[in-house]
Formats: structure tokens, sequence, C-alpha cells
């Protein structure tokens, strides 16, 4: 009886444990789907059968009167923001309340390769981003560009012998071996050439950042349910130890010195010599109010981190942005012939050379791509965390400290409200005179406001140079076995990846220069 007794108490316990924070939004008068016990409004997602950005465009369309929708990570709540405005206040006009990004699920164990750019919060992001930001002036993105221009040659001898063989080419895969052969040049001073080397170790690397694994899934998910116990449980990245070996290497070799490469390794080193960091402090304020200071040395190990993320970030999402792009023309033809001759007479007027400031003028292909971003946005999600008590001033709700932030950035670009016939390609919508400036707040493929990409214009620069290189040497077509519509991977985390890849056919342009 006694035995039976206690097993029902820790049942019950468990339950009330695992459901304890499910009266959140109901209390605040917030619509949301029932959550279950541990699992939330969330089950489709730990079950690797729906991606973070499809389980967000579910929760913005079952519910498309409201401002805000209302879902629980786990036990976590967190809000799905439907109404520009709002979006705008967290964003940018209230950015104090909502500077994390909240990626970590616990704030003082961050695994090493984790502390970077992207997904470090508070004091940390702040001196990251202070220091950083020189590395993205038009001056330095114009030295790279001869790295992109040779690694743009190489992307069109790959298309080459593609084409010649009348085969299909995973245009994800060749873009994803553009983007990082560029990022390895940039990036850390090195010749990946995996456009030529089909086993090409930095290739692998690349792609097994993002190779999501079951063990991967379960230790995020329980950090999610038990953030407290399971503080100190890591990712087991294969990526972590390759990466810090690798820029452990190259700050040997240059004696821990800027080498006069420019690159991002360059730019970490000099960085350092500039000694310790100083911000006034975002998350600890004086007792009169005034922020105290937040200093910070890099180390190696910080140097690592960033080297990680700009290395992740740049490949990926350029891969999937540019092929995505190509897929588009693929199956408007009509649109792809009016933007190669855009890019051949632009050519034409630069000694048919690609250059930093023929890509500067080719701006129907920036709609093309602009477009492409609309539809298959590379991040489907923006993410952010309430940093304390908030009110928001078009309800009159008030959130508290830990709420999570989501804006489904998928479902605002295809929605009819602000797009019209939102699934077809028309470049044209971002045409000066075409723009909508009351979608300020809707398209948002890099974000907006203080958390904006870093490396957007660097990002823009390589793949419009990219998408230049294949258009003025060749034409796409749907191959054999080609999806019109691909499907997304349902274990896409933060970056959207479609299933199969994105087979097509390369002709080569008979009026190609």
């Amino acid at each position: 009886m006694f035995t039976a007794a206690l097993v029902l108490g820790a049942l019950l316990a468990l339950y009330l444990y695992g459901t304890r924070t499910f009266r959140y939004w109901r209390d605040r008068g917030i619509k949301h789907d029932t959550p279950l016990p541990y699992l939330g409004t969330n089950a489709q997602e730990y079950l690797m059968r729906k991606s973070m950005t499809q389980m967000a465009v579910d929760a913005y369309r079952k519910y498309p009167n409201e401002k805000v929708v209302g879902i629980f990570r786990s036990t976590k709540p967190e809000l799905v923001i439907r109404d520009p405005e709002i979006i705008k206040r967290i964003l940018l006009t209230d950015f104090q309340y909502f500077y994390p990004r909240g990626l970590n699920s616990h704030k003082t164990v961050i695994e090493p390769l984790l502390r970077n750019l992207f997904f470090a919060d508070g004091d940390l992001w702040r001196l990251l981003r202070q220091r950083m930001t020189p590395a993205f002036t038009s001056g330095k993105l114009k030295a790279m560009f001869p790295l992109i221009v040779e690694r743009a040659e190489r992307l069109q001898t790959r298309a080459l012998a593609a084409a010649a063989a009348g085969r299909p080419l995973d245009a994800r895969d060749l873009m994803a071996r553009y983007t990082t052969d560029f990022i390895g040049a940039c990036g850390f001073g090195l010749d990946a050439d995996s456009l030529n080397d089909e086993d090409s170790e930095f290739r692998k690397l690349g792609r097994s950042i993002f190779d999501v694994r079951v063990k991967d899934v379960v230790v995020a998910v329980l950090k999610d349910m038990f953030p407290e116990t399971f503080k100190h449980l890591k990712y087991t990245s294969v990526t972590e130890k390759p990466i810090l070996d690798l820029v452990a290497a190259i700050l040997k070799q240059r004696n821990y010195e800027p080498s006069g490469r420019n690159d991002f390794i360059d730019l970490m080193l000099e960085c350092k010599k500039k000694g310790q960091m100083v911000v006034e402090s975002i998350e600890k304020m004086k007792p009169d109010g005034t922020p105290e200071l937040a200093t910070l040395e890099l180390t190696d190990e910080l140097i690592a981190a960033q080297v990680f993320v700009f290395f992740a970030a740049g490949f990926e999402t350029s891969s999937s942005a540019t092929s995505f792009t190509l897929h588009q023309l693929a199956f408007n033809p009509e649109i792809q012939e009016k933007v190669q001759q855009e890019i051949d007479g632009v050519l034409a007027k630069h000694n048919n050379q690609l250059s930093y400031d023929a890509i500067k003028e080719m701006t129907y292909l920036e709609c093309v791509f602009k477009e492409a971003m609309r539809i298959f946005p590379s991040l489907g999600f923006l993410s952010r965390e309430c940093a304390r008590t908030y009110t928001i001033p078009e309800l009159g709700v008030t959130i508290d400290e830990g709420v999570g932030i989501t804006i489904p950035l998928q479902a605002l670009h295809t929605d009819p409200q602000y797009y019209d016939e939102p699934d077809v390609f028309r470049p044209e919508r971002f045409l000066p005179d075409q723009l909508d400036n009351n979608n300020k707040f809707v398209y948002l493929p890099f974000g907006d406001g203080p958390r904006a990409c870093i490396g957007t214009r660097l990002g823009m620069m390589q793949s419009l140079a990219g998408l230049a290189a294949v258009l003025a040497r060749f034409s796409v077509q749907p191959g054999p076995t080609t999806l019109r519509h691909p499907v997304v991977d349902p274990k896409s985390s933060i970056v959207q990846s479609v299933q199969g890849g994105l087979p097509l056919m390369f002709s080569e342009r008979v009026t190609a220069h």
C-alpha cells in the first residue's frame, strides 16, 4: 500500500513538474494549442516530424486573426509574433528588452564553439559585435573580391563538366562547394578546393556541422525539458575538435600575428592585439541606474568560436539561398532569360570580367535573389528572448524574463496579406518603384536592428557573384527527378534545408562569353 502511494505520488509530482507553466498563456488571454506534459506544443519537432520553421508556420496560420500566438517549447512559454509593429518593437524600438537570442538553454554553461557572435547573448554578444563590425566595411569587402572571382571560375568549370556529360547536378551541393571554398579562402586563408576535390575534407567538415544526429536531438530535448539538471550535458559535436585544432594550427603558423592575407583570422588577430574589449553592460546596472562596464579578453578558444560561426553561417545560408534561386529560375525560363540579358550587358561593360562594381550594377539579379529568399528564407524564423518584464503596448499583455520570442519569417514572407500571389516567383516585387515599404518588418531574411546579420553585405556579394558566374555561362532546367516544390527536411534546425538536394540540368549557353 505504502509503495503504491509512493509511486502514485512520484507520478503526480512528475506530472505537475511537466505541466507547471501551462496556465501561462491562458492567464494572459493568448490563443494557443493545448500543450502536452513535458512536450508542450512541440511534440512534432521533438519527434523529428516537422522542423522548427514548420512548427512556427503552423502556429502562425492556425490563428490568422491574432497579433501573437502562444506556444510551449517543452515547458517554456514562447510567443509567435504575427504583427509587424510588434516585430519592429522587438527587433528595434524596444531592443533593450529583447537583446538575447535565447538559443542557449542555460546561461552559464555554453559549449566552446557556441560562444560566438550568433549564439552569444548579453555582454558577450555586445563585446564581440563591437570588435568585429569593422571586418565588414565596403573597403574590406572589395579587397576580398579577387578571392570570389577565383572560386567563381572553378564553379563554372565544375558546372561545365556536368553540362558536357548531360547529367543532373545537385545545385545545393554545387553552391555549397563554392561558398565553402570562398569561406576557406577569406576566413582561413586556405585553398579548400572542394569544387575540384570530390572528397574535400573542408567540404566534409562543412556538411558535418549541419548533420543532425539522433543523439544531438536527445540532448537538445533534455536541455529543453530539464535545463538545470542537464545544463552540463554537451552536444558532442563532431566538428568541435577539428575546428579548434585547425584554428590553433593556423594561429601557430602565423605566430599569432596578422599575416597580411586580410582574411577573417587576420581580423581576429588584429582584434586580439587591440587588447581588452570594454563596453557598457546591457546586463548589469549600478545602483544609480547607469550601466557597469563589461570587459573581455579575446582568447584562442573565442577566436575559434567566431571562425566556426563565420564558416557555418556563411556557407550554409548562402548555399541554401543561391541554389534555391537557381531552382526557381529553372522553372521560370522567361525570368532566367531576362536576368541573363542583364548579366551579359553588365559584363560587356566590364571587359567580360566579374568585379565588385559589375555585381553592384546587376540590380535585377539582386531582385531575383531577394525573391527566392522571400519564398524560402535560409533562416525560416528569428529567435529572441525577453530579458526583463515587458508589456506589449498593442495588447496590454505583460510577459516575463525568459519568455521566448519567435518571428516566423517563412510564414510572413508567404502571407497573401503582404504579398499578392505569394507562391508566384515575381522578382519585380523588389524593384525600387514596386517595393512596398509597409513590408519592412515583414521581409527580414537578414533580420533587423542591432542583431541583424553582421555579414549581410558579404553574403549578398558572394551569392550574387556565384549566381552571375553560373548564369553567364549556363542555363538551368529541371532534371528528371527535380521536384517543383522541394520537401523541407523535418530535421532542419536554424537553417532550412531540403530533402534530396536540388538536382538541375546545366546546359552551356551558346552566347556565353
